[in-house]
């Protein structure tokens, strides 16, 4: 039996993680209601999750090329903001509202990961034109274009 290398086992690990988020998401889009509304997230979580099982099989697999893996630095680094999309996207989104929910995440992941200083005016001046920018764009596409239910709550 061969050894599994710590990068190739590091791989399995966060794929896996992925998928089975993925696949909650999708279950939990096939199973909300009315299903008529829940046709676009049902389309793109079924993609994903595709792809998240896809990617999970080859790192089981050996079929992936890994590189050298996360470092314990890395993944700090990555913690942080896997932990605020989890909290979002399971908790805040429904009971806040979608735009509202989504508007504080991007935020805050924008502030925790921009490299711009953080005693600036400026460049908290930057994340907040950033943030109702991509706000418009997601509300564009969402509710203008795509017409599709998002999780509407006490705000949105």
């Amino acid at each position: 039996m061969s050894t599994i290398s710590l990068p190739r086992l590091q791989h399995i690990i966060g794929s896996g993680i992925v998928a089975a988020v993925g696949v909650t998401v999708c279950y939990i889009s096939y199973t909300q209601q009315p299903s008529e509304a829940f046709l676009f997230p049902r389309l793109i979580s079924t993609v994903f999750v595709v792809l998240a099982i896809w990617t999970f099989l080859k790192a089981c697999l050996g079929w992936t090329k890994v590189g050298n893996g996360i470092s314990m630095t890395q993944f700090k680094n990555l913690a942080p903001g896997l932990v605020i999309a989890l909290i979002y996207i399971f908790w805040v989104a429904k009971g806040l509202g979608f735009y509202t929910a989504t508007t504080i995440a991007f935020f805050i992941l924008l502030s925790q990961y921009d490299p711009a200083p953080h005693n600036a005016l400026k460049s908290w001046v930057k994340r907040v034109i950033t943030t109702a920018c991509f706000m418009a764009v997601m509300y564009g596409l969402f509710a203008l274009l795509l017409k599709v239910y998002t999780p509407r709550e006490i705000f949105f």
